[in-house]
């Protein structure tokens, strides 16, 4: 039968991860609590209105290609993307709109009307954080940090020689508001610290490299919307042998002698040479494995963000939004500190909408829309649900009264929502936290859970609670960091 391997959780993680170990020669099998594959990636429908309900950005599109790349598969013949023309539309209360344009030479100039500030400002930027991504990117990114081979390769000696560049003694604001100045900016640039649950006053500088993957690499979208990401790469995964279990929920990781031996589903033992999860690790540690602890770090460290969502199907359609769109609260400062300080909701949010029948009109009836509307949460703190709902939906609604000039009170015709508690009983995200760990401080990188068992033999670990963190390109990172320490059977 050759060597066999269990895959716990059918995420974006898990299931770069079964490609890779099929094509290493192992028989693949993957097991999955929910109905179906995509963990935080799912879709609804609902009264003609189709939903995203996950990650709503893409970028790096080459990690996905690359999958269907390592079967000699032309990616184009199965998954198809398009580059977006502008990443964002930002808007702010007192009118001033900025669209984030791919053209960098269009972005500066945008900056320039509508701000004052000089655009060469945010060119400059871009080149640097190019530059910082060159130097640290495929270190932090595509590497163990927990493998101490890795220490001595070409890689790490070139961060480590330019670790000055990194600068992460400062702050990702106090680096942007030095570089950028114009408060409108730093807000824009703030925002790249939520991508990863982090607060913009916490995390290090580092952090800006991120920027280089939106707007230099380019933001995209596939033709079918965020889940065809999943569905794709499921029927790439089946059509290579992989076998899913869907309904299925892993009780046990069956251990011995500090060997993983398998896993228990449904009340059944089943045999793997390899057990991979790609569940959330405090959950992981707290439910699957007997007797082994929590590593201290991950209960030790702050925790990312959650999220409030609705999903609204609008009665109308509005020109002037475009597929991704901020609305930016009046004091950023003070939304991060309920967030990260109160663990509160701020009464001023930033209102994120992505509304992807402006890419896919069949995604919503003619002449209407489907708004996702999100706003960043604490970690659930055992607030009331149904009040922090009623609540959060009075305040965007508010937010997009003042900011839109737009009254969606009547233009509702269809209503779901998710929130922190929801966001764990569905996904499995410890608290309802979207990233694992936050990374608001410079330790953050080496705090996050190794991709591998130090105390299991042949326990490994993939998506966004692990290294190198979340969001889609992070967590196929994971897998293929796995790629790397996992040899081939073949």
């Amino acid at each position: 039968m050759g060597k066999t391997a269990a895959i716990i959780g059918a995420g974006i993680g898990g299931l770069a991860a079964a490609l890779r170990l099929r094509t290493k020669g192992y028989q693949v099998e993957v097991y999955e609590q929910a109905a179906g594959p995509g963990g935080k990636i799912k879709e609804i429908r609902m009264n003609g209105f189709r939903f995203d309900t996950g990650p709503s950005l893409f970028t790096f599109p080459a990690l996905v290609d690359e999958l269907f790349s390592l079967f000699g598969e032309n990616p184009g013949r199965f998954f198809r993307h398009q580059q977006l023309d502008s990443s964002c539309k930002y808007f702010w209360d007192d009118g001033t709109t900025i669209n984030a344009w791919q053209n960098p030479t269009l972005f500066s100039q945008e900056i320039e009307q509508a701000t004052g500030a000089k655009g060469d400002c945010v060119l400059t930027y871009l080149r640097e954080s190019k530059e910082l991504y060159d130097i640290a990117g495929d270190t932090f990114i595509f590497h163990s940090l927990h493998n101490p081979s890795n220490y001595f390769t070409p890689s790490f000696l070139k961060t480590l020689l330019n670790i000055w560049k990194l600068d992460p003694l400062r702050t990702l604001h106090d680096r942007n508001r030095a570089c950028l100045k114009n408060p409108k900016l730093v807000q824009i640039f703030d925002r790249y610290a939520t991508y990863n649950g982090s607060s913009p006053y916490k995390t290090p500088s580092t952090l800006r490299m991120i920027a280089h993957l939106e707007h230099n690499t380019g933001a995209h979208f596939p033709r079918k919307g965020m889940f065809d990401i999943v569905a794709s790469l499921e029927r790439l995964a089946v059509a290579k042998g992989v076998k899913f279990h869907y309904n299925a929920r892993v009780e046990t990781i069956l251990t011995k002698n500090s060997q993983v031996q398998g896993v228990r589903v449904n009340g059944l033992d089943y045999p793997f040479n390899l057990v991979l999860s790609d569940v959330d690790v405090v959950n992981l540690y707290n439910n699957l494995l007997s007797g082994v602890p929590l590593p201290e770090n991950q209960t030790k460290q702050q925790r990312s963000s959650s999220a409030v969502i609705f999903y609204w199907g609008i009665n109308k359609a509005f020109p002037n939004m475009q597929l991704h769109n901020i609305l930016f609260s009046n004091n950023y400062r003070a939304e991060f500190d309920h967030l990260f300080e109160t663990r509160t909701m701020s009464s001023d949010p930033t209102v994120y909408v992505f509304i992807s029948s402006k890419i896919i009109p069949e995604d919503a009836p003619e002449g209407m829309e489907n708004w996702y509307v999100m706003v960043n949460a604490p970690e659930d703190t055992g607030l009331n649900r149904k009040i922090l709902i009623n609540e959060t939906r009075s305040k965007i609604l508010e937010k997009i009264r003042h900011t839109l000039r737009i009254d969606l009170t009547d233009h509702i015709v269809a209503e779901a929502v998710a929130d922190p508690q929801s966001i764990e009983s569905e996904t499995g995200s410890y608290k309802g936290s979207l990233y694992g760990l936050s990374s608001n401080n410079i330790w953050a990188a080496f705090n996050r859970h190794p991709n591998f068992s130090s105390k299991i033999k042949g326990l490994y670990f993939v998506g966004g609670s692990v290294h190198p963190g979340g969001g889609i390109p992070l967590c196929m990172a994971s897998a293929k960091i796995i790629d790397k320490e996992i040899p081939s059977v073949k």
